[in-house]
């Protein structure tokens, strides 16, 4: 569990699944989040975009719990997340969230199913059901055939789509993506948003995609800008995605 109370009467709507408001953070005394309050719903994808530097990272990171926010609240839930301990901030963020950034981060001494199964593996899952649950993964990423290869052995790409199975093996709520399509060409870019966008419109996944690239933030359903760590306005809806070859790349992925 991670609430020891019931919330107060302040706590944000039902159907919010993440809710924040008036946040304030700085780093080594440098504004990066200003008076930032945001609303996402249940399975809702949501496009951070702006500039490098704009604060969209640090909006994750307190949203997601890795940072706890100098001012402002953020409820995951009608949970406070703002006022957990970092043992439980940890474990929230293990069991019910996951994450996947520009870097794949994998662990180059593990095997690719092992590198996916992280996070079933520290909570304490078998090995063998974790293994499962990670190899289903990466066979619907159309990746199964590296499960025992080590990291080293694939492309950039192929890496991204490892991380995003890690990201989706624990059946979490939301997902933090942080400009994930970044190091990628733009035939990878669009299998890798079409896994994300997919998995997550089958699992009724919550998404928040931080992102300079338009084309990339055109995937979301509402998009919200940042400038200078403030609201550059308010969210407004974004634009569908032109059909091109590339973006019928056929993916493997099933609900």
């Amino acid at each position: 569990m991670y609430a020891m109370v019931a919330p107060p009467d302040n706590a944000p709507p039902d159907n919010d699944v993440l809710w924040a408001r008036s946040l304030h953070y700085s780093h080594d005394g440098s504004p990066a989040l200003v008076e930032v309050s945001v609303a996402v719903r249940q399975g809702e994808i949501l496009a951070l975009t702006g500039p490098r530097g704009s604060g969209k990272t640090t909006l994750l990171r307190c949203l997601s719990g890795q940072l706890r926010p100098q001012q402002g609240e953020v409820w995951f839930n009608s949970v406070p997340v703002h006022t957990m301990g970092a043992v439980v901030r940890e474990r929230l963020r293990r069991d019910r969230f996951g994450w996947i950034g520009h870097e794949p981060q994998l662990l180059p001494e593990l095997k690719v199913w092992e590198n996916a199964a992280l996070p079933l593996l520290l909570a304490g899952a078998s090995h063998r059901s974790a293994r499962s649950a990670a190899c289903e993964w990466l066979d619907r990423l159309d990746i199964g055939g590296f499960a025992r290869k080590r990291p080293g052995a694939l492309s950039r790409a192929e890496c991204q789509r490892v991380a995003l199975a890690r990201a989706l093996v624990n059946e979490p709520a939301v997902i933090f993506a942080d400009e994930p399509t970044a190091p990628l060409h733009r035939t990878e870019r669009a299998l890798l948003l079409r896994a994300l966008t997919t998995a997550a419109r089958s699992h009724d996944v919550t998404v928040l995609l931080a992102t300079h690239d338009e084309a990339t933030a055109a995937v979301a359903d509402r998009r919200i800008d940042l400038l200078d760590g403030r609201l550059a306005g308010a969210a407004t809806a974004a634009s569908p995605v032109a059909d091109t070859t590339e973006d019928q790349t056929a993916c493997s992925l099933s609900a």
